[in-house]
């Protein structure tokens, strides 16, 4: 019907603008900060998720909306359409799967993550997700027709190709761009969820000889331990472990799961259709499963850029500075935005939080001074020992 057509018009060119407005911000925001220029794969991410939204998704609205049914496509056209949908979605794909690999050794192995995490690594990673990600739509593209004929914008798919090589390529495609990342991400993330989990347990209460020794030495390292026994000590931040641990699981849910609703129905149609005898086209059942993965193209941005804590307040201090609003006022709301929502590897390696974050920006007192310089150990859960 006419209102199905404008509401699912209406859908895919939110999702685009979405998808540019959100990839750009986070772009901006890292390349802007010398310290955020770390988060070099998450702004790759950003790149490739910007670059889909300008060329892929608009080619996308044409040949699934039947209010294009009148346009037509040569053979070039269409080519280059299959070759930019296959080539973007597994830099994407790929480029995820290597963040939560660099997520893995940043949190479980640290020291390893800080020596062989440099800008060679990095750019190597790269190089890596493209070449594989070129190569795969080249496959896709063997054995296609030559000259210059012409097809409706709707047929338009991989289905289209009369190579006899199609499922096979499917099935490759599938196998080496979904399964085998899904399974990297799967234990990755469950490895992660381990760790944070024991560091959790490991928050445990001392006895009361441990807060006050008899004889102590009086370095920053004794001082901490003191400090941070004397406030697992306290009933008021038992329930907080319990909360810690709950924050973890509903993280890691919600990055494995918004992965697995976009991209699984997605591969298991083609893995489906590539295995069923005769198939043409896909029809609306194609273009819905497409557009739930293009629909990751808008949200990656949120869950691997604005979930980010460090991200969040530098787009906060930008703001700042474009509406001009007092300096301390925006401080005191980045604490205790930050003391409610915090950036996700720091939380997993604090794995437990503590209620003086929420009053140090009210009373900066010696103690909270002191508090905030332990939130972050290098090892998850760790206390450092009394010499």
């Amino acid at each position: 019907s006419i209102a199905q057509e404008v509401v699912g018009l209406f859908c895919m060119i939110l999702l685009t603008v979405t998808a540019l407005v959100a990839n750009i911000v986070v772009m901006v925001v890292i390349l802007k900060t010398p310290l955020l220029r770390k988060f070099i794969f998450v702004c790759h991410l950003c790149a490739v998720d910007l670059l889909s939204a300008i060329f892929l998704m608009p080619l996308g609205i044409i040949s699934s909306s039947s209010c294009f049914n009148r346009v037509i496509f040569s053979i070039a056209e269409c080519q280059a359409l299959i070759f930019l949908n296959i080539c973007f979605i597994s830099a994407s794909i790929l480029t995820i799967s290597i963040i939560s690999v660099e997520r893995y050794y940043y949190i479980v192995h640290p020291l390893r993550y800080e020596v062989k995490m440099t800008i060679r690594m990095a750019v190597a990673g790269v190089i890596f997700i493209w070449v594989k990600s070129v190569l795969m739509p080249v496959l896709a593209l063997v054995g296609w027709p030559q000259g210059n004929g012409a097809t409706s914008a709707s047929r338009c798919t991989v289905y289209w190709s009369p190579g006899a090589h199609k499922k096979v390529f499917l099935i490759l495609f599938s196998i080496t761009c979904f399964v085998l990342p899904t399974i990297i991400i799967l234990a990755v993330y469950c490895s992660v969820y381990r760790v944070a989990r024991i560091a959790s347990l490991q928050q445990a209460p001392v006895p009361a000889q441990a807060v006050a020794p008899r004889h102590r030495c009086n370095s920053i390292a004794s001082q901490v331990t003191i400090i941070a026994a004397r406030i697992l000590l306290l009933p008021r931040l038992i329930p907080d472990r319990f909360l810690g641990s709950n924050k973890a699981i509903l993280t890691l849910v919600l990055i494995v799961g918004q992965f697995l609703c976009c991209w699984l129905p997605f591969f298991a149609f083609h893995l489906h259709s590539s295995v069923t005898v005769d198939t043409v086209g896909g029809g609306h059942g194609e273009m819905v499963v497409t557009w739930l993965a293009y629909s990751s193209f808008a949200i990656n941005p949120f869950f691997y850029g604005l979930l980010n804590r460090q991200i969040r307040e530098e787009l906060a201090r930008l703001r700042r500075s474009c509406l001009n609003r007092p300096l301390g006022q925006e401080l005191c709301l980045s604490v205790s935005e930050a003391s409610a929502q915090e950036n996700f590897l720091q939380f997993l390696q604090r794995a437990t939080c503590t209620l003086e974050t929420h009053t140090s920006c009210i009373n900066p007192s010696p103690r909270n001074r002191l508090d905030q310089t332990t939130t972050g150990f290098p090892i998850p859960g760790q206390v450092p020992e009394e010499s």
